[in-house]
């Protein structure tokens, strides 16, 4: 609670008169004991002030706000795998996330409305052969996402515009040149078509994406590389690494530019950059206490300032918001998320407030700025991926604002979609910062309001597909309306619904049923019909599935696989095609029992129907 005149002066005159008797002690115990008690100074009473109780600021009220349960993703079993990279990232069109899989690494992709429970046979992105270390989405083309894998290798993909249909194999481009694990990736910030990644080969590679090739390869690293990160222009990167050492790397000179002792804790620490010069780091202290600080480049000899934070074995992972200087700091397995202000001079950072909650996290995916809900004052966005259940929930940060207007204090320009070079050039020795646009104009200019829920039927037609044939949309709004038993057999089943065939063009006319429970039976029948349409186009896309598993297997008849993508496709149909049957031969007898009982309903509301009509006749005549 913001403190009162009152409050203020009753603080202010309390602590006056603690000092007052205090220094009353000390002369008493001078003039009884001068010899034995030796007091070195008169305690002198502290002046006291508004700004030394209470710090102005106009991020000092920010809370988080959870998303309802509707704007959740829930039936999404991410990797248990432990390692330090990022398992969700978050774009506007699409949130991406590593789920557990066996064989290899895998991840889906779910367009950003999609919310509610994600089928069990959701398509998903299977290309990698090992566990996927990290995803990042790049920056300025929005379906493009590039994922590591302990396979040593970097790929890139390409995602339509509807999401994923069936499940993808084939990546748009392959990087080819780490000896061991790819751990981190990160695009650059400013130019196009640049990716940097680090491995435990001890090597930091930039790849030029447009050649599918390594533009410099920096072996500067003495140790494996636990985190990776450029700075606003992207003309510097800088490292931490097992070694203990923080190491900012000019890229295209493949220099040292500064490095010093980090923090001397044996388990991960994370860097990012502030702005262009300085560093904030998280790591652990000799005790396992978990600690950030602050660093200029110009000399890494010491710290700006450093603080310790409490005794955990989570590690700490910063999130950074360049436009309002707001750093949020998560551990993960933690509940809560701390915020602080970044500042220009000393003490260079504010403690603001946290986040608290009673569910663990195991990971964060943050909404780049241009994706938030303005209107609501929304600064920042997470995407929280629950531990202890498979769910993935918003949460907003929120400033809060008694006026509607737009708050130009709270979004200032920040980075749009456009790079401001190319690859070529940034390679010849070009930097320039990043494309500021207004955020007032982006939201003004966007096809879809920035920030704001897009309905399914929008998302349709923006992306070139008809309403009833939206990829997995067995969870739609009307669909939501069947019965949990039905839902449930269509969920682990692609067993026909023929019996309900039979009344697919029959319109029930539901506003002339005078009884209450001939209107409801009316209402379900007329989910049922709804429901077949959407199930139309979906047995013609399982259709189309089968087809190319047929062409699939009939292309692998011709000879046995050559190569290990060719056994690999291989087995992926052939498992796909087994868990298909038996989920089916699972819920057969299930599925005739539930399938009977509904359509025995149905035939009882066409009879109500039929029965309802002539003594509605006889009452008009009347």
């Amino acid at each position: 609670m913001p403190q009162t005149a009152e409050g203020s002066a009753e603080v202010s005159s309390s602590a006056a008169s603690f000092w007052y008797n205090l220094n009353r002690i000390n002369e008493m115990l001078l003039s009884r004991f001068p010899s034995e008690v030796e007091i070195p100074m008169r305690l002198s009473t502290p002046r006291f002030s508004k700004t030394s109780l209470v710090r102005v600021s106009k991020f000092r009220h920010t809370y988080g706000r959870v998303g309802k349960k509707e704007d959740c993703y829930e039936g999404l079993k991410t990797t248990r795998l432990s390692h330090d990279g990022s398992i969700c990232a978050v774009n506007t069109k699409f949130i991406a996330v590593v789920v557990e899989s066996a064989g290899g690494g895998v991840f889906t992709v779910l367009p950003i409305q999609q919310t509610g429970r994600i089928p069990i046979g959701y398509p998903k992105v299977c290309g990698h052969t090992g566990p996927i270390t990290d995803i990042k989405w790049n920056p300025f083309n929005e379906n493009v996402v590039a994922s590591s894998s302990d396979d040593t290798t970097i790929k890139l993909w390409k995602i339509p515009d509807c999401g994923l249909v069936d499940n993808m194999t084939e990546c748009w481009k392959n990087l080819q040149g780490h000896l061991k694990k790819v751990g981190h990736l990160e695009w650059h910030p400013t130019a196009k078509d640049i990716l940097l990644s680090a491995g435990n080969d001890q090597r930091c590679i930039v790849w030029n994406v447009a050649s599918a090739a390594a533009a410099h390869i920096i072996c500067a690293h003495s140790d494996n590389i636990l985190s990776l990160a450029w700075n606003r222009d992207g003309s510097l990167f800088a490292t931490t690494s097992k070694d203990k050492r923080i190491r900012v790397v000019d890229p295209r000179t493949e220099d040292i530019v500064a490095q010093g002792e980090g923090h001397p804790g044996s388990k991960t620490s994370k860097v990012i950059f502030l702005d262009n010069r300085r560093l904030l780091t998280t790591g652990f202290s000799r005790l396992s206490e978990r600690q950030f600080a602050i660093w200029n480049t110009d000399n890494m000899q010491k710290p700006l300032m450093q603080e310790n934070l409490d005794i955990s074995s989570g590690i700490l992972t910063p999130y950074y918001d360049f436009d309002t200087k707001i750093l949020f700091i998560a551990g993960k397995g933690d509940g809560n998320i701390r915020y602080y202000e970044v500042v220009e001079d000393a003490p260079y950072i504010f403690y603001l407030s946290q986040y608290l909650s009673s569910s663990p996290q195991g990971g964060l995916g943050q909404m780049p700025k241009k994706g938030v809900n303005a209107q609501k004052c929304e600064i920042v966005r997470f995407y929280k991926l629950h531990t202890m259940k498979d769910t993935i929930e918003p949460l907003s940060m929120i400033v809060p604002r008694k006026s509607e207007l737009f708050q130009e204090d709270l979004f200032p320009p920040t980075s749009g979609v456009t790079s401001s070079m190319t690859s070529e050039e940034w390679l010849s020795g070009m930097n320039r910062g990043p494309v500021l646009v207004s955020f007032k104009e982006l939201m003004q200019n966007s096809s879809a309001p920035v920030g704001r829920a897009v309905s399914k039927e929008a998302f349709a037609c923006e992306s070139g597909m008809p309403n009833n044939s939206m990829p997995f949309d067995s969870y739609s709004e009307v669909q939501r309306r069947v019965p949990g038993s039905i839902r449930n057999i269509m969920r682990l089943s692609g067993s026909d619904f023929e019996p309900f065939l039979s009344y697919h063009g029959e319109k029930l006319d539901d506003e002339k049923a005078s009884d209450s429970g001939c209107h409801k039976t009316l209402q379900q029948c007329e989910s049922f019909t709804k429901y077949e349409c959407n199930r139309f186009s979906r047995e013609k896309l399982n259709c189309q599935k089968l087809n190319s598993v047929n062409n699939n297997h009939s292309h692998l008849a011709n000879g046995t696989p050559g190569t290990e993508d060719e056994l690999r496709k291989a087995f992926v149909v052939h498992s796909n095609e087994i868990k298909r049957l038996r989920d089916t031969l699972a819920v057969k007898d299930l599925l005739i029992q539930e399938l009977e009982g509904q359509l025995g309903q149905l035939r009882l509301a066409k009879n109500i129907i039929n029965n309802a009509r002539p003594i509605e006749r006889v009452l008009e005549s009347q």
